[in-house]
């Protein structure tokens, strides 16, 4: 009988070190986010209190507004962080009670001491991706119009897109203002006519463009010819151009306050029709990438876990873990910000911090094992 309860043992313990690596990341991860975005989030009505409480009948409603509209953007913010600090502490705790010492003593890998943490972070991923696709992009959007009316309590309705949009058109660039109604309408519209050696020509300015029965109409015209030094003023002016309302509402998208899927099909539409893409294409990758990045974090954190307590040099190991992780978020922002100006290709841009700090932390991991 105790022949064939002990193989059974032997089978069980892998799963039950599974268990208890996956509860001892979590449990971590989840304190130290909450801990860390309330200290973050007090910290930042501090700071912005005054300007929040500014208008007339402002208080805590206003208070409580601002706070669940700030939070997501923490906690998208904080994921991948805290990712990293919960490793670094979970492998360091293990490392200190001669805990990683004593699983590897009993046949485990450095990579079955891992897997737990990738395996809980994958879902931190899951988790991370819905949030920024959901709750992230709708407080993005409210929090920036709301800040725009300097936090009013009544806030006019919110148009679906508002931001500076540029197109060409021909001989035409067009500079909008605004793009509210589907693209429908345009806020301040700009028209500049340019020579093809560059020289300008006229300029065309109206408060705003509807778009109504398949063609556009500029309202409160003013029209400059640069030649002639004539300006001339109508009231209503009908717009020739091929330009639809959709190109429009395209065009004004603002990458962290739309989904993934909404990017993904803006992007196609602008490549169709030969548009410009550099920006959003990086943003795509980007959307996907940091969600992803956590997972990176207990590969770069096993610096701490696999090394021998009794050398002192936890403390040295525990920074070193702390700098290669910072090193990849340093890295990762300077080459997305390459990527949308187009220095660098945006996959390439991408991806590329990725692959680099996975290899790195594989490389780490392979060399503990040696």
């Amino acid at each position: 009988m105790t022949a064939d309860v002990l193989p059974a043992r032997r089978r069980t313990a892998p799963h039950v070190l599974f268990i208890y690596l996956a509860k001892s990341y979590f449990w971590r991860f989840v304190v130290l986010l909450i801990g860390i975005t309330i200290v973050l989030q007090t910290l930042d009505l501090l700071a912005n209190s005054d300007d929040i409480l500014a208008p007339a009948g402002a208080g805590i409603d206003s208070i409580l507004k601002y706070s669940s509209l700030r939070i997501p953007q923490i906690l998208s913010l904080l994921t991948p962080f805290i990712g990293l600090l919960a490793s670094l502490i979970t492998f360091a705790t293990l490392n200190q009670h001669s805990e990683v010492t004593i699983m590897k003593a009993a046949g485990l890998s450095a990579f079955h001491i891992i897997a737990p943490l990738v395996f809980v972070s994958a879902f931190i991923a899951v988790a991370h991706f819905a949030l920024n696709e959901t709750i992230l992009v709708n407080a993005n959007k409210e929090l920036a119009y709301w800040q725009d009316n300097n936090y009013a309590l009544e806030l006019p309705e919110r148009p679906e897109n508002a931001t500076n949009v540029w197109a060409l058109d021909g001989d035409t660039y067009i500079s909008v203002n605004g793009v509210t109604k589907g693209g429908t309408i345009l806020d301040d519209v700009t028209l500049y006519r340019i020579k093809p050696d560059g020289m300008l020509t006229a300029t065309t300015t109206a408060k705003f463009a509807a778009y109504v029965n398949n063609a556009w109409t500029l309202f409160d015209v003013k029209t400059f010819d640069v030649a002639n030094h004539q300006e001339e003023t109508k009231s209503v002016m009908a717009w020739d151009t091929s330009l639809p309302p959709d190109r429009f509402l395209a065009l004004s998208v603002e990458p962290d306050k739309v989904s993934f899927w909404t990017l993904l099909s803006t992007v196609h539409e602008l490549n169709q029709e030969g548009h410009s893409t550099i920006l959003l294409s990086a943003w795509i990758y980007q959307k996907i990438a940091n969600p992803l990045s956590i997972l990176l974090m207990p590969l770069l954190a096993s610096l701490v876990g696999f090394g021998v307590y009794r050398s002192g040099h936890l403390f040295i190991r525990f920074i070193g873990g702390l700098a290669l992780g910072f090193s990849y978020f340093v890295g990762d922002n300077l080459m997305l910000a390459l990527g949308q100006f187009g220095t660098v290709p945006p996959f390439l841009a991408v991806w590329a911090p990725f692959v680099l700090f996975l290899f790195l932390g594989l490389g780490i991991v392979i060399y503990t094992e040696e």
